[in-house]
């Protein structure tokens, strides 16, 4: 609804705008032309009746148009101007609305026809014609022709605007006719084309010129106006077209071009036009080129100017243009014409046509190169038939004739320049020859030029499909030809031919592939049985491109190999001739080379390299050897300078390019070696781009020759060399045999660049001192890395080569190599390329090593053999670096399943090992170590052969390939041990063990006894595997170790070797490596020692332990005492206590001892089950025994600590599983028990010690007998080690008899002795007598006595002050601990040897204030006491068991000027833990019978009264404390015991020694130091206070039982204590640290407790008299210091007395009150009358004081005066109760 609205809205101002133009047209002819105002009139009305009766208005007026059109006719036969133009207008809406009918547009056509004759409005005519032919396909025919002849007679009007306006219609109207055609079709696209006999075309065309009548209505016209144009070229009359009386050659072969080229679809679909084509277009053509083939072109007979014959310049153009459109689009059609036109385009190109001639016909076939599809029809159209013409060849064959000619006749072009120029100059063409030099004026800077033999021709831009020449349309004559065009363009179209030849082939080529596949792809479907699918996919997988080229189709591959052959001769021609003349700037290809930009145009010489290695590839492909190998040997020549390539490529040499000198030449060299020589070489002064010299080297020696002198290399050989490694990296597998030339020049360019192979085979710039005639420029030298980086890609694209290409490329490499090591043999320097990109090559093939690695491999090994160092060096390189990166491949099937593979691959390396060079030896063992690190998990059959080349090192050979074997070997044992076959452990045994023993190196000796440990390590974690394994490979293991008499199973006997190796390096001359290889002996025993069967064990104790303690033991009595230097083999430095041999030996000694007695203890299961055992026990006890003796206290020591160890064996009955001999055997085949913690019970019984002789002899005489038992005794056993330790003991702690002493016994010897006694006498316990118990005690008293040397006496003795024991007295109390435990819990004929116990611990008292002598060795000792009061106190005391010693200095001065050599122990802290063992051990045996019989109480009360008498002058404050500490906690255990009737007679003598002890102790002889601090005199004084406060409550209450003298005694010493304190000389200088105030009123309240307050004075003893008397003398005493203190103070006025004054004043008072207060306590009649007066008188000296200002007197005295309150108060009383 929308349209139709929008319809009649247009045709209504339709309507409305004819009424308008009608009006106007009726106003303006009202006056002149009155029949067109009543025409206008009468269309008015017309118009407005069919408005009025037709809804559709537009049909109607169509219907009516000739009436409405009929005014604006006559209006336009007025030729009025206005009336015209109004007329046109209207007449042009009418058109556009389609509004006319076919009547009324014939009658506007012939309206056009009349104002075109009229030369009335032009160009609306033109309009109009144009509007009433586009606008629909009304006009047809007769009127169509009319339309079209009326545009083309206005075309040659003579009116510019009007021609140009015209010629623009003609070619629209025709296109429009034409498009008519294709309209036309489409709308028939459904129905066939009506046949057409082409014979009757042609007799018709002959008799009648009208159309077929085959043709549909716009198809005959076409046809018609085709043929017209055609007739009018050709200078005939149309027959369509009537009425033209003109048209121009020009014009027409213009419009013909124009049809040819816009409708082709026309021409190719109608027979029609295809018969026009063939009999009118072409002969046409031909006739027209007549002309230009017969002229040729002349320098010295030049044609007439005004000759007919001559060609023109716009006709040939456009002919061109034709013939380049036939060609084009038209070839199908016209073969054999375009066989025509292709040899009319070369003949055009020839040398003797005009230059503008050949350039029209190169753009023309520069078009047609540029279209690949066309040149392969030409090939096969043409070259393929027998008889034809070769155009394809011909016309590349011209393109390199007429490149060939600008270089070799350059003045034709130039005057052939010339001439068009001065034409250009008589005919006046001015802008024409703008045109032209502003053509070659675009591109006066271009990127690239050709020079050769003197010629300098520029590239410019070109593009065919914008060609210049052929679009000149404007131009009447033949332009200036811009210098360089012409080789530019046919330098393009070469390069085309290049690439449309490559892409189609290579296209047809892949298609043909893809095919194939899909074939094979379309079997393998079908195919059923899986066995013929796999070998035909296996058959495909080896196709190579042979069988390609024969599976193909033989058309289709001899067309290929024909357009090859065909164009291959003059592309290479060409090619090389510009590659020679090619001169780039050099700045554009470091641009596009090194920063790899992209320029706006293509290197010339990278495009001409880049064609090459095209070809070069296409003819590979083909299978086209000798067209590849020419290509190939062209860009080795271009790479290398021109005679060194021919020395070095052996090619043909070339005439000399020109008569002048050229030379290298560089105009911005930064390098002065280069300018240098530049002048030295060349005298032009024109700079060459192409011989701009960029590095300067050596030549490369060869067997034919070599070039003396350097060797130059331009920027073009650079880029010929990129182009050369292009070509191999992306086309390797068509080379062939050319890959021996390719890789000849690259050898050459490298070693000229200085370039030098590296790690991996790749190549890196060498450095000056490899190269130092090597000079390379900046820019270069930043490329060169670019260089090898491309060199080695190209040997990484080997791995897409199929197996035959592959081949070749390592054939050419092994022939450069065998040249190389020729050259090498010579002493002349090889080039080791070839050696490195073998490598190269190998390492990126593993997936084909079958295909390669034989004819590599084998190579390589003879290159190894080469004298030549670096030769053989990098051979080695190259075979280990294979072998390495073959077995790290992930092959299929995997390395370590196939055998063959394995050994295939390995096989070079063992080789190696028959080369005796040492350099590749170390190459061999490098490579081996890095086999283990990065693929040792795949080696599972090469384990022998891997372990024979690291075990194949001797010392002769040098440490640094003993070092790096034994690194692989560290491998082998820290990795691969599990993956190893079990037959090669003992190869890794015997390997390990040998280089333990070599003597070059001695950290890896060491560290080869590690490795023995690892493997011991491994044997014992996967025992269960390795038995079995050993089983089924027991031929490939030693069935018996050395010195087997007896069959030992596989897995023992490994364990066997293992051990005999170690205890070969336990005797190695080196003490490290002895020390090293006896602890992982031992250890390895210790721990796996399970894992061997019983008889096993006995091997192992008789053939390898103790023939090692022998060796040892003879090779260390041997060893000399010299020393030996301070640094040894292996930088280690030597202690002064290894610097002899002697010392290193003692070492081994030790070690080996030891390791001997821990496997005796470890495995004393085995051990004790073997029936030869006791004879085993004695004889190691002897080797104890006699190192516990010898002189070096190391070895005794270590012999002592091997004893102890020893004594944890415990014999135990073998298993019932072993007691029948029948069942001996069946326990062989069980692994021994591991040892626990598990203890074995001993048979306790009481046999007596036999002698150790006969005990050693019954033992060794039966060891059958013995072994039949099911148990043995071990009484002999343990006897024996008690006699061996008695012995050590008694032997080493015997005092010289002389006054001095090289050595004694050390502590730690004496320590590690007695701590044996413990343990061992667990063992001997029950048999264990008093005899023993006084050997022990012996023992014990001479090794706590032993000195010790004054040397080192500061690190081992404790200082007085120290409180902790030496180890070694430690270890004797514990021996009597042990001792006396065992005593306790023993029978009572052991329990009799309590005393001697006591003995001993006493002796060890006195110590404490006396150290004990060792013989007549001269000792200092450490004490306070002087000696003085020493001897007094042994004087006194009568001490039997204690020692006169003189002692004249202290510990402090030890070190005086009269040292001794030795020094006695502290013995302080011994003596007092003695003391409390003896005070614990008497309170629990005080009532023992023995220790009462034989006065232990009374031994010990002497041995105290020496620290007690001492008290402060004991060596250590704490010996008195603990003295009296210990009688305190005594006497309350023994006393009781000694008051009992039954005792009494035991204990008569011991109470004065008591009462000496309390006596000595209470009033020592030696006062405190004057140091002594309150605080320390007030705890010692509580000590006292202890001491009386024991005597009162202990001794005094049991007086009766006590002897009297003995209590005499006690009382006097508590009167001294009572007044003690106030005994002083003079008040003045009263010392108050002396006073013991508590003491003293303790002594004093005692006194009067057991004096007043138990006894009547009528029953008072002699005692209570003695009691009396003190109190007479203490109160007479307190009445002097009362009026002495009156008087002192009255003298002092008022200065104070001295504190101590006041203190012992204080003092006397408070015992006044004490006094006082006592006797008021007592009973009345205690007290008698006398002590009652001397209490009274003190009181006025009381009254007295009461004017001394000291406080603490005051106090005091007011407590005293107090007490008088009651004798004051009731004196009458008192004196009744006395009476």
């Amino acid at each position: 609804m929308a349209g139709r609205a929008g319809e009649t809205v247009v045709t209504k101002r339709l309507v409305e705008n004819l009424q308008t133009d009608l009006r106007g047209l009726s106003n303006e002819s009202k006056r002149k032309f009155p029949p067109v105002k009543e025409a206008a009139e009468a269309g008015i009305l017309k118009i407005r009746t069919i408005a009025a009766r037709n809804k559709n208005i537009l049909p109607a007026l169509v219907a009516c148009s000739g009436e409405i059109l009929q005014p604006f006719l006559l209006g336009c036969d007025t030729k009025n101007l206005k009336i015209v133009q109004l007329c046109l207008g209207s007449v042009q809406r009418l058109i556009t609305h389609e509004a006319l009918s076919v009547g009324a547009a014939s009658n506007v056509i012939n309206m056009l026809w009349n104002l075109m004759e009229g030369g009335i409005e032009d160009l609306k005519v033109l309009q109009t014609a144009v509007v009433i032919l586009t606008s629909n396909t009304i006009v047809r025919g007769p009127a169509l022709a009319r339309a079209i002849v009326v545009c083309f007679r206005l075309h040659f009007s003579k009116d510019n605007t009007t021609s140009n306006t015209a010629s623009a219609i003609v070619q629209q109207v025709i296109s429009i006719v034409m498009e008519r055609v294709l309209a036309e079709d489409d709308a028939n696209a459904d129905g066939a084309e009506s046949d057409v006999d082409l014979e009757k075309l042609k007799s018709s065309s002959t008799s009648s010129k009208a159309a077929p009548k085959s043709l549909r209505p716009c198809a005959t016209d076409a046809y018609l106006l085709f043929q017209d144009l055609c007739y009018l070229l050709n200078g005939d009359h149309p027959y369509w077209l009537s009425g033209m009386t003109e048209m121009t050659r020009t014009f027409g072969l213009e419009l013909l071009e124009s049809v040819l080229n816009s409708f082709p679809q026309i021409f190719l679909r109608h027979k029609e036009f295809s018969f026009l084509l063939k009999e009118r277009v072409c002969p046409l053509v031909i006739k027209l080129f007549s002309p230009s083939i017969k002229h040729r072109q002349g320098i010295v007979a030049p044609s007439p100017p005004t000759s007919p014959e001559k060609p023109s310049f716009p006709i040939s153009m456009r002919l061109l243009r034709v013939v380049s459109v036939l060609i084009n689009k038209y070839y199908t059609l016209l073969v054999t014409e375009c066989e025509i036109f292709l040899s009319l385009l070369v003949k055009f190109m020839e040398s003797d046509k005009c230059m503008w001639q050949r350039i029209l016909a190169l753009e023309v076939m520069y078009k047609l190169c540029s279209q690949a599809k066309l040149l392969r029809c030409f090939c096969q159209s043409y070259d393929m038939k027998p008889h034809s013409t070769k155009i394809f060849a011909n016309i590349v064959n011209a393109l390199g004739s007429f490149i060939q000619s600008l270089f070799v006749n350059p003045v034709v072009e130039r005057q052939s320049s010339l001439i068009s120029d001065k034409q250009g100059k008589e005919m006046g063409s001015t802008s024409s020859m703008q045109a032209v030099n502003n053509l070659g004026g675009s591109s006066v800077t271009p990127h690239t030029a050709f020079s050769y033999k003197g010629v300098w021709i520029p590239l410019l831009p070109v593009s065919y499909s914008k060609p210049v020449f052929l679009e000149m349309l404007d131009k009447a004559d033949a332009p200036l030809i811009p210098e360089g065009y012409a080789i530019s363009v046919a330098f393009a179209s070469l390069l085309d031919v290049v690439k449309g030849v490559t892409t189609i082939v290579t296209q047809e080529m892949q298609g043909e592939e893809r095919r194939l596949r899909n074939q094979a792809r379309d079997r393998e479907l079908h195919v059923v049985n899986s066995e013929t699918k796999e070998k035909e996919s296996t058959e495909e997988k080896e196709e190579d491109t042979n069988s390609f080229l024969l599976q193909v189709d033989e058309g289709l591959r001899l067309l290929w190999e024909e357009i090859v052959n065909s164009s291959w001769c003059g592309v290479l021609a060409a090619l090389t001739l510009l590659l020679d003349a090619c001169e780039p700037f050099w700045s554009m290809y470091l641009r596009s080379a090194i920063a790899h930009t992209d320029s706006m145009e293509e290197s010339a010489t990278e495009s001409i390299l880049k064609s090459q290695e095209l070809y070069a590839s296409l003819c590979g492909k083909l299978g086209l050897t000798v067209p590849r190998d020419a290509f190939v040997t062209s860009l080795c020549k271009a790479s290398l300078p021109p005679h060194y390539a021919l020395t070095v490529l052996n090619i043909a040499a070339p005439q000399t390019p020109s008569n002048q000198p050229r030379g290298h030449m560089r105009s911005h060299s930064r390098d002065n070696f280069l300018q240098g020589s530049q002048g030295a070489e060349g005298g032009s002064n024109e700079t060459d781009g192409r011989n701009q010299v960029v590095a300067v080297g050596t030549p490369l020696a060869t067997v034919v020759g070599t070039q003396q002198g350097p060797v130059m290399l331009t920027a073009k050989n650079i880029q010929c060399m990129r182009a050369i490694l292009s070509l191999a990296h992306c086309h390797g597998s068509i080379l062939g045999t050319a890959w021996h030339l390719v890789l000849t020049t690259l050898q050459h360019l490298v070693w000229i660049l200085g370039l030098k192979p590296a790690a991996g085979g790749s190549l890196k710039v060498g450095s000056a001192a490899e190269a130092p005639n090597t000079v390379i420029t900046t820019a270069v030298m930043a490329e060169l890395p670019v260089l090898s980086a491309m060199l080695s890609r190209l040997f990484e694209s080997s791995q897409y080569l199929d197996d035959v290409a592959l081949h070749h490329l390592i054939d050419a490499l092994c022939k450069l190599s065998t040249e190389a090591m020729d050259m090498a043999f010579s002493n002349r320097e090889p080039s080791l390329f070839a050696v490195a990109k073998l490598l190269e090559t190998g390492l990126v093939n593993m997936s084909r090593m079958e295909v390669l690695w034989r004819p590599v491999t084998a190579h390589l090994l003879e290159v190894c053999s080469h004298p030549h160092v670096r030769m053989r060096g990098w051979g080695a390189e190259a075979v280990t670096a294979l072998v390495k990166a073959s077995l790290g491949f992930k092959h299929e099937p995997p390395v370590h399943q196939n055998l063959r593979l394995q050994t295939l691959l390995l096989g070079p390396l063992q080789e190696l090992s028959s080369i005796p060079h040492a350099d590749i030896r170390q190459k061999q063992l490098e490579c081996v170590h890095q086999l283990l690190s990065s693929n040792g998990e795949t080696m599972v059959h090469g384990w022998p052969l891997v372990l024979g080349v690291i075990g194949a090192v001797t010392e002769d050979q040098g440490e640094s390939l003993i070092r790096t074997a034994f690194q692989s070997l560290q491998l082998v044992v820290t990795d691969f041990l599990p993956i190893m076959p079990c037959y090669c452990l003992q190869i890794s045994v015997t390997t390990a063990a040998k280089f333990g023993l070599q003597q070059e190196e001695l950290n890896i000796s060491l560290t080869a006894v590690g490795l023995l440990w690892n493997i011991s390590d491994y044997l014992y974690q996967n025992r269960d595997k390795i038995r079995e394994g050993l089983e089924k490979e027991s031929q490939d293991i030693e069935a018996q170790p050395e010195g087997c008499e007896q069959p030992v199973p596989p897995f023992d006997a490994l364990w066997l070797t293992l051990y005999s190796r170690l205890a070969d390096l336990c005797v190695d001359p080196r003490p490290a490596v002895r020390k090293s290889g006896g602890q992982t002996l031992f250890s390895t025993i210790s721990a796996h020692g399970a894992l061997l069967k019983l008889s096993t064990w006995q091997i192992v104790l008789w053939q390898v332990l103790f023939p090692l303690l022998d060796k040892v033991k003879k090779l260390s009595g041997t060893a000399g005492q010299d020393k030996v230097e301070g640094v040894v083999s292996g930088n280690i430095l030597i202690h002064h206590s290894r610097d002899t041999a002697e010392k290193q030996w003692a070492e081994t000694k030790v070690l080996t001892l030891a390791g001997v007695a821990r496997v005796f203890n470890t495995w004393r299961h085995a051990l004790l089950a073997l029936g030869d055992f006791p004879r085993a026990w004695a004889l190691l006890l002897e080797h104890i025994e006699a190192s516990s003796l010898s002189q070096s206290s190391e070895v005794s020591l270590a012999a002592l600590k091997s004893f102890q160890e020893i004594l944890q064996i415990q014999p135990a009955k073998m298993p019932k599983s072993l007691k029948s001999s029948n069942q001996v055997a069946t326990g062989l085949a069980n692994d021994l028990p591991i040892p626990g913690d598990e203890q074995i019970k001993r048979n306790n019984h009481k046999d007596s010690v036999q002698d150790h002789k006969k005990q050693v002899n019954g033992a060794t005489a039966t060891p059958s007998s013995t072994s039949n038992k099911d148990t043995f005794d071990d009484t002999a056993m343990w006897a024996i080690a008690w006699r061996v330790w008695h012995s050590i003991g008694i032997t080493s702690t015997t005092p010289p008899s002389s006054r001095t002493a090289n050595s004694l016994p050390t502590q730690p010897f004496l320590t590690a002795l007695v701590q044996i006694f413990p343990p061992l006498f667990d063992h001997i316990k029950p048999r264990f007598i008093a005899a023993d118990l006084q050997k022990l005690c012996t023992v014990l008293q001479c090794a706590v006595s032993v000195p010790v040397q004054a040397d080192v006496s500061v690190f081992i003795i404790p200082s007085l002050s120290d409180s902790d024991l030496t180890p070694l007295q430690e270890a004797v109390l514990h021996c009597l601990y042990v001792v006396q435990q065992a005593i306790g819990g023993a029978s009572e004929s052991m329990q009799s040897m309590y005393p001697a116990v006591f003995d001993q611990l006493l002796t060890f008292v006195t110590y404490s204030c006396q150290a004990p002598s060792f013989g007549q060795i001269e000792t200092k000792v450490v004490t306070k006491a002087s000696s003085k009061q020493f001897d007094r106190a042994i004087f006194e005391w009568k001490v039997p068991m204690l020692r006169k010693q003189q002692t004249t200095e202290k510990w402090d001065n030890y070190r005086g000027n009269t040292q001794s050599d030795w020094v006695s122990m502290n013995y302080v802290p011994f003596a007092e833990k003695a003391l409390e063992m003896t005070t614990a051990l008497y309170k629990t045996t005080a009532s023992h019978p023995q220790v009462v019989r034989l006065h232990v109480l009374q031994n010990i009360l002497k041995v105290l009264q020496l620290p007690l008498g001492l008290k402060y002058a004991c060596p250590s404050p704490t010996t008195w404390k603990l003295a009296i500490s210990s009688l305190l906690e005594i006497l309350p255990v023994g006393l009781p015991v000694a008051r009992q009737p039954s005792t009494a007679s035991h204990f008569t003598d011991m109470w004065l020694d008591l009462a000496a002890a309390f006596e000595l102790f209470l009033f020592s002889d030696h006062p405190a130091p004057t140091s002594t601090s309150v605080e320390e005199q007030q705890r010692v004084e509580a000590i006292d206070v202890q001491v009386v406060q024991m005597v009162r409550q202990t001794i005094l209450p049991h007086s009766t039982n006590t002897p009297e003298l003995f209590t005499a005694r006690i009382m006097t010493l508590l009167n001294r204590g009572s007044i003690h304190s106030a005994n002083t000389a003079s008040f003045l200088d009263v010392d108050n640290r002396q006073l013991r105030e508590e003491f003293a009123k303790s002594c004093f309240e005692t006194l009067l407790q057991f004096s007043f307050i138990a006894h009547d004075l009528s029953k008072m003893t002699d005692e209570g008299g003695l009691t009396k008397m003190a109190l007479s003398a203490l109160l007479q005493r307190c009445q002097e210091v009362l009026q002495k203190y009156v008087e002192d103070e009255r003298l002092s006025g008022k200065c104070p007395l001295p504190r101590s004054r006041m203190a012992e004043m204080s003092f006397v008072l408070q015992a006044i009150t004490t006094l006082i207060h006592s006797l008021k306590k007592a009973n009345s009649g205690n007290v008698d009358h006398a002590t009652w007066s001397q209490v009274i008188d003190l009181y006025p000296y009381l009254v007295d004081c009461t004017t001394c200002t000291s406080s603490q007197v005051c106090n005091a005295l007011k407590e005293a005066l107090s007490q008088y309150q009651d004798l004051l108060v009731a004196p009458v009383t008192r004196l009744l109760n006395g009476t």
